[in-house]
């Protein structure tokens, strides 16, 4: 806990924004620096609850109330030890976590929830500013070798946690550069991506080796692969978008959101995109269809490509002001949230669905067609809500349905559910003895907290198969 008395003497405190009208003009990160003698106060703040519930809530069961009383008492380098002990990379879920701690924090029942979020991310900067953070190789090496397909947070984090084991470690990343998700899927303002380079550069000197431009189905042969490693983990994502499949889905304009995201991310990596294949929201109508994070992000994106208009549009139905009553403390609220680029401008709209495109004579989209619709299950449309908007981009932001099948996972034949994802047991190994799967191609599209989570529990059981027993936590 941090203050006795602190949860009554402090009122939650939270990062200032900068101004929307300056920020949409640069992708750097959206939030003010915050003192941390702040921290300290928001530190304070944790209660002594007997319970703590936040641990139920993170994913990662971070040791949230130890590191939050350590930060109260000026115990920095502690507190990033205790940090450290459960997640591997605290930047990221620091900066793009929804903080589902926060959700179950006992505070939180009649009083605005500890600021659990901001301590995390101020204690892993001061970490970094504070040159605490140092490359920790194993003492020994066991002669075992490990492929790890995917270098996002689960790939990652299975690697430093396997590298750490004595394994030789090697990461196959089908992009030209480490990261996947993070480093092509969030926009940079919601994370710069100097955090993931300083994170590769401490995981090359602990000995990880990194490949990219390798496609494993490709231009990697997964025979090779089985040969040479003695086991694999599979974490390439839920890469398989959902389609809205209506007249017109043809026309030039109408693009999946991850094709939109990674070009704005390549080019602020200095790459240049441009010929056909670039897509920009310049000066156009911008219409984003799905109303999560990923519409959110194209959303930050076309404001700062200064889109002359944006809407959002959602199919489900508006969520309440307030926690809703079918979802009580500790569990993951539904109830409206505001994203950064919602600030910014853009005009969100819920219970939509559409019906139809319609282009010019070249092939374009220009216009959208749709009709406001009733609750879930049915969506029935409403008569005489029908309606038409100008449209010359549109991204479909609609969620993800699996991991891609063809390539690696066809050529494997691992068995997958009934949702297309990658079957794994209690140790994550797949249906192929010595291949394990870990992240969003194992349990469906998900958060980063899950993926780091998924990464280190395969990571043990990777070393419980290769040595017979683990101490990997």
């Amino acid at each position: 806990m941090g203050k006795p008395t602190g949860f009554m003497e402090y009122t939650r405190e939270q990062p200032l924004r900068r101004d929307p009208k300056e920020r949409i003009k640069d992708w750097f990160e959206i939030y003010q620096p915050y003192n941390y003698k702040n921290v300290q106060t928001q530190g304070a703040r944790c209660m002594d609850c007997g319970v703590p519930f936040c641990h139920t809530g993170c994913p990662l069961t971070n040791i949230i109330p130890d590191w939050n009383d350590l930060v109260y008492r000026d115990r920095w380098q502690d507190a990033i030890r205790m940090l450290h002990a459960t997640n591997n990379f605290p930047e990221f879920t620091g900066r793009i976590c929804p903080a589902p701690c926060e959700a179950a924090c006992v505070l939180g029942i009649n009083e605005p929830p500890v600021s659990i979020k901001l301590i995390e991310r101020n204690i892993i900067d001061h970490a970094w500013e504070q040159g605490w953070i140092k490359p920790e190789p194993p003492q020994e090496r066991t002669g075992k070798k490990v492929a790890v397909v995917g270098s996002g947070p689960a790939g990652m984090a299975a690697a430093q946690q396997l590298n750490r084991a004595g394994h030789r470690v090697t990461v196959f990343e089908k992009a030209d550069r480490v990261g996947g998700l993070l480093r092509y899927g969030i926009p940079n303002f919601k994370m710069e991506k100097h955090l993931i380079d300083r994170r590769i550069q401490q995981m090359e000197a602990e000995g990880v080796v990194f490949v990219v431009n390798a496609h494993v189905g490709a231009n990697i042969s997964v025979e090779s692969m089985r040969e040479e490693y003695d086991a694999i983990v599979l974490s390439g994502g839920a890469e398989n978008p959902r389609n809205l499949n209506v007249p017109g889905r043809e026309l030039k304009g109408i693009h999946f959101a991850m094709e939109f995201l990674p070009q704005a991310n390549k080019r602020c990596e200095g790459d240049v995109i441009d010929g056909p294949e670039a897509i920009f929201a310049t000066d156009k109508n911008v219409v984003i269809i799905g109303g999560g994070d990923t519409g959110a992000d194209c959303l930050g994106t076309s404001h700062r490509h200064l889109a002359k208009s944006v809407y959002q549009f959602e199919l489900l139905p508006k969520p309440p002001d307030q926690r809703a009553g079918s979802t009580p403390w500790p569990l993951w609220p539904l109830q409206l949230r505001t994203e950064s680029a919602h600030e910014e401008g853009g005009i969100r709209e819920w219970s939509i669905a559409t019906t139809k495109f319609e282009g010019d004579a070249d092939g374009n989209v220009k216009k959208l067609h749709a009709v406001r619709v009733g609750p879930a299950p049915k969506f029935e449309p409403i008569p005489g809500s029908e309606f038409t908007l100008d449209a010359d981009l549109v991204l479909l932001a609609m969620g993800f349905l699996g991991p891609v099948k063809n390539g690696m996972i066809d050529q494997l034949g691992v068995s997958l559910d009934n949702r297309g994802n990658v079957v794994a047991d209690e140790d994550y190994m797949t249906s192929l003895p010595g291949v394990f799967a870990a992240g969003d191609m194992r349990r469906g599209q998900s958060l980063v907290v899950w993926a780091i989570a998924e990464g280190r529990k395969a990571a043990r059981g990777v070393d419980k198969y290769l040595m017979g027993a683990s101490k990997l936590p």
